[in-house]
């Protein structure tokens, strides 16, 4: 019999024999390494899961209606047609005062830009079933990259909820460059409004109607475009540019006239250009323990803050993002926050993420060692002598022992 007989013939001899006798399993063991360092350095890390989950909120306005008839004639009927859609999983609704939210979710898996447009069919072939107190819908499609990233509250004893507002939005508006961001909004302070505070006394001695003040507001702040005309082979557009842009403007407007004279807003109002109403209070307090170890101001209520929220686009790394947008904020701290603001990151996703990369790496890296360690060395290196050492410590006392009961045993 020559040496070439004695070769294995099955698949599986032959495939072991061509790895163990060849480099192929060294290549294969370099190549999967080099495959699976590839796939942790480019693979984006995030901390919520991407998966598909087309989700959308729908608007309806029902101004005017109660929230029992915005839930009988809008809420109710419309949950029953979106129930109608292929792939729909599940549909539920808020009504309140003046308008109804329907939130409809598709099964996971589902296409996306499939299932908004059976969605807008669906709503646009049955607007006309809709109730006359209907005065319009909106469809807002709801992502998992929607959710923000990074909060950066903003924070001071020296600047109020308005003011801290104010300095937010331009800081929101240099972050909003930082490449790879999609979604932004604030959240707390109050917004800049002009505010006009009727009198009633002298509305009521000028002959002023609150119909007048109201036709008079809503037709003033607005711009036309009247069209155009043509002369001396010129074109000219004639428009309307009358936004109101200061309180200033707005108490010069014209509501009415009195005895041939005019009668300006001014005369009537009491004009201011003011936060407005607080309809909700944005605080930020810390615990004893943290105010005296960080030498931070902790009044009982809590200091004045707003949030600023970013979003990340689909597909990015969130780690990157994250320290992008924390790069950009040191900066803006030396131009744009002025002093006596401070900064928190209260949520760091990318932060989290990396945390939970690192440890998922480093349990891998311990499986692998720990399996490399039981391939290398023979089970018989470990175990061999403590099982030696176990059977001769369980037989030797075992003789004396039996040596000593067989004569009690045989009343010796």
């Amino acid at each position: 019999m020559t040496p070439a007989d004695d070769r294995p013939t099955g698949l599986i001899a032959r495939t072991v024999e061509l790895f163990s006798t060849s480099t192929l399993s060294i290549l294969f063991i370099l190549f999967a390494m080099a495959m699976g360092v590839t796939a942790v350095l480019v693979t984006p890390r995030e901390e919520e899961p991407q998966i598909v989950v087309p989700l959308a909120d729908v608007y309806v306005q029902a101004p005017g209606a109660s929230a029992e008839e915005v839930e009988k004639l809008v809420a109710t009927p419309l949950e029953r047609l979106l129930w109608q859609i292929d792939g729909v999983e599940y549909v539920y609704s808020i009504s309140r005062r003046d308008m109804a939210i329907v939130t409809v979710r598709f099964y996971v898996g589902e296409d996306r830009e499939r299932s908004l447009v059976k969605l807008y069919n669906m709503i646009s072939m049955n607007m006309d079933k809709a109730p006359p107190l209907v005065k319009g819908w909106l469809v807002k499609p709801v992502e998992i990259d929607d959710v923000p990233i990074v909060n950066l509250t903003l924070y001071s004893s020296r600047y109020n909820d308005h003011e801290l507002r104010r300095i937010g939005e331009e800081v929101l508006a240099r972050l909003a460059e930082v490449p790879d961001i999609s979604r932004t909004f604030i959240v707390g302070g109050r917004k800049r409004e002009v505010r006009v505070e009727l009198m009633p006394s002298r509305m009521a001695g000028l002959g002023v109607s609150l119909l007048e003040v109201w036709r008079a507001l809503k037709g003033t702040d607005a711009a036309v475009t009247a069209g155009t005309f043509n002369r001396d082979n010129r074109s000219t557009s004639v428009t309307s540019d009358s936004f109101v842009g200061s309180a200033r403007e707005t108490a010069d407007l014209v509501v009415s006239t009195h005895e041939g004279r005019p009668v300006y807003l001014r005369d009537i109002a009491r004009i201011m250009d003011t936060p407005e109403e607080p309809a909700a209070y944005t605080r930020l307090g810390f615990s004893n323990a943290h105010a005296r170890t960080e030498k931070i101001e902790n009044p009982p209520g809590g200091l004045s803050a707003v949030t600023l929220a970013l979003a990340k686009k689909r597909g990015t790394n969130a780690v990157d993002v994250a320290q992008a947008i924390l790069n950009r904020l040191d900066t803006l701290k030396k131009t744009v926050i002025p002093d006596g603001v401070e900064v928190a990151v209260t949520r760091n996703y990318g932060q989290t993420a990396q945390d939970k990369v690192n440890d998922l790496l480093a349990s891998l890296v311990f499986a692998i060692l720990t399996v490399v360690g039981l391939l290398a060395f023979p089970f018989e290196f470990f175990f061999g002598p403590l099982r030696q050492l176990c059977l001769r410590v369980y037989h030797q006392p075992g003789h004396p022992l039996c040596a000593h009961s067989l004569p009690r045993a045989g009343g010796g």
